[in-house]
């Protein structure tokens, strides 16, 4: 390769990424409304989880509760690293979980309960 078309190469290098700063964004659209529910559907608000949030000494703590029935705790404190109490079996027995998103966790639903 010659020495003239090194710098050739090198200065077309050099333009490309002023090129592609100069062309103009693209023009965007507005996003559509979502299509209202099917006729029929209507929202339960008893499976609308609810969140209460407390205040325990420098804590914050945050209770979630579905249909009354209390599944899940996260506690921040002041100074550290949130960490959630959760109960897996729906027995009312609490395991600490540091980090929510470690490990598998296969899904988990109430098919059925009296």
């Amino acid at each position: 390769m010659s020495m003239r078309s090194l710098t050739a190469a090198l200065l077309l290098c050099a333009a490309l990424p002023v090129a592609a700063q100069q062309s103009k964004p693209p023009l965007l659209q507005p996003v559509p409304e979502p299509p209202p529910p099917p006729a029929g559907f209507e929202l339960d608000p008893a499976l609308e989880p609810q969140v209460t949030i407390l205040k325990r000494g420098t804590d914050t703590v945050e209770e979630y509760r579905l249909g009354g029935k209390l599944y899940m705790i996260k506690v921040t404190p002041a100074h550290g690293v949130p960490y959630y109490m959760i109960d897996h079996q729906g027995d009312g027995t609490f395991v600490r979980q540091d980090n929510f998103n470690s490990g598998i966790r296969p899904p988990m639903w109430v098919i059925y309960s009296f």
